[in-house]
């Protein structure tokens, strides 16, 4: 199929603007705009201070979403989320307040310091795009992203997200400290009192909304499909994994290599474009097995990950 290189130019240009304001990060910039176009959720995981609510702020503005920003701490309730309903005297029925998650993009700063009750709060957002309260269920508006940013687990105040919340996560990205020359430039914006500057709107929801649609329509062969079906096959019957790639993660490997070939300008998926994603695709969704005692640590995991990627092989097209 051909790709409409205008929303493309768009797309790179969406990039540029957020690389104004978060400096040094330009794969991770790429891999969450492609997350969008693929119609998934992202998940930012690392420690304090690093940049992931500037990450996440840049990104809602150089697309023109509409978001809500939410911090969750151990009182935020699930109303707090999804909406209420409050009683309004001039009418004196119940009227439905909406929650923060009616926007387009919500960010869900440190999102596992929250209550499990809370945090569940948003699986059917997340999944059906939609929310129910008391039994009346109500659309989100489209397109419809969470953007969550969390701690490592272990640190003080935080609890692990439940398997099926993190499954729900198209990615998880982790931004990591910046480069030794790249902090300087962060250092030097800051001690002379000038914010590093604005990012300014270049795309439009419209604008995502039709890249979708390109994503959705790249061409993926038969050869493509079994190769992501084998890699999946992998994770579920390697002994260094207790738990495999769901068949959710199979989707989401297949949607963002989609929007991988969309961004280099191709209507068709290649087996890089595969590789590429797979291991931020799937880091999260595994659960390695525990080693005398003690469960590895991240890198670990996706070492392992990245090994079977390297082992199961690609077709030649």
């Amino acid at each position: 199929m051909d790709i409409n290189k205008k929303l493309i130019s768009l797309l790179k240009n969406a990039a540029d603007e957020i690389r104004r304001s978060v400096i040094g990060k330009d794969e991770i910039i790429i891999k969450i705009l492609m997350t969008a176009c693929a119609g998934g959720h992202i998940l930012l995981e690392d420690i304090p201070g690093v940049g992931k609510t500037t990450m996440a702020v840049a990104f809602s503005k150089a697309l023109s979403l509409r978001y809500n920003r939410m911090q969750f701490t151990s009182d935020v309730m699930p109303a707090d989320v999804t909406g209420f309903y409050i009683p309004n005297r001039s009418t004196g029925e119940f009227e439905f307040k909406a929650g923060a998650v009616f926007c387009n993009l919500f960010l869900a700063d440190e999102i596992n310091r929250t209550s499990s009750k809370t945090q569940s709060a948003l699986l059917e957002a997340m999944e059906e795009r939609s929310v129910t309260v008391d039994s009346v269920t109500r659309q989100l508006p489209d397109p419809f992203i969470v953007l969550a940013t969390q701690n490592p687990c272990g640190s003080a105040g935080t609890q692990n997200l439940p398997e099926s919340q993190l499954d729900r996560f198209m990615i998880r990205l982790t931004m990591g400290y910046p480069k030794t020359s790249d902090e300087a430039a962060i250092l030097k914006a800051k001690s002379s009192k000038t914010e590093l500057p604005e990012v300014n709107p270049v795309m439009t929801a419209d604008d995502l909304r039709e890249l979708r649609i390109t994503a959705d329509r790249i061409f993926v062969s038969d050869e493509i499909f079994d190769y992501i079906a084998r890699l999946s096959a992998a994770t579920r019957n390697d002994p260094r994994l207790e738990l495999g790639v769901s068949p959710r993660g199979s989707l989401s490997v297949t949607a963002m290599a989609k929007a991988s070939a969309m961004f280099n300008g191709r209507g068709y998926v290649i087996p890089s474009d595969v590789s590429y994603v797979y291991t931020d695709v799937c880091a999260h969704r595994v659960i390695p097995a525990r080693v005398r005692g003690k469960l590895p640590d991240e890198g670990e995991t996706r070492r392992i990950l990245e090994n079977i990627c390297g082992s199961v092989s690609a077709p030649k097209l």
